[in-house]
């Protein structure tokens, strides 16, 4: 179940922070609850990525994204992630997240977010995303306009480049094996 409790008490408890710029870090404090788990008794891998939607939606919220897009008509949807885990969150452990955007291409948005208890790392996730309109994919550089600011994204960090170049690569849809064409409805 998408945890809507826990994001209307982000929504509230962010609602009056100063603004950010465009690739300005949002920082949010969280706890792991009992529904949050897997059998392993800790934070569940999907239940994480449902989580970073916390710190993206309250990111959003502070740097103007969402009245843009109301007034646009606009929406906004992930288009891939790449995702590390490195370290275990048990129930009832405090969090820190930290979201934020590192730049934009001719297409997509990329955000950087990652969890942390004290000084280490759990795990990170690096989002790419589109803003959508009724005739497609809106480009980030009429986003940045809309909110105010310039078109051009900061350069990229080396390795968010290497992850979409190395994604540009990536067949799609995928090559299904034989086996498992047989199982799929005709």
């Amino acid at each position: 179940m998408y945890p809507l409790i826990r994001f209307a008490k982000e929504m509230v408890k962010f609602r009056n922070a100063p603004p950010l710029a465009p690739t300005g870090a949002h920082v949010s404090t969280h706890v792991c609850w009992p529904w949050d788990l897997d059998p392993w008794v800790e934070l569940n891998n999907g239940r994480t990525l449902t989580l970073f939607d916390l710190g993206r939606i309250p990111l959003a919220q502070r740097t103007g994204l969402i009245p843009v897009l109301r007034t646009n008509g606009w929406g906004i949807t992930v288009a891939g992630s790449s995702t590390r885990y490195r370290r275990r969150i048990r129930a009832f452990q405090r969090f820190t997240m930290v979201s934020r955007t590192v730049g934009w291409d001719h297409r997509f948005v990329y955000m950087d977010q990652s969890m942390w208890r004290g000084g280490d790392c759990c795990n990170q996730v690096l989002i790419r995303s589109a803003v959508t309109s009724a005739t497609g994919i809106v480009p980030p550089s009429q986003v940045m306009a809309a909110l105010g600011h310039g078109p051009d994204s900061p350069p990229l960090p080396d390795w968010v480049a290497a992850w979409v170049e190395a994604e540009a690569t990536r067949p799609w849809p995928p090559a299904l094996p034989d086996d498992a064409k047989l199982h799929l409805p005709a």
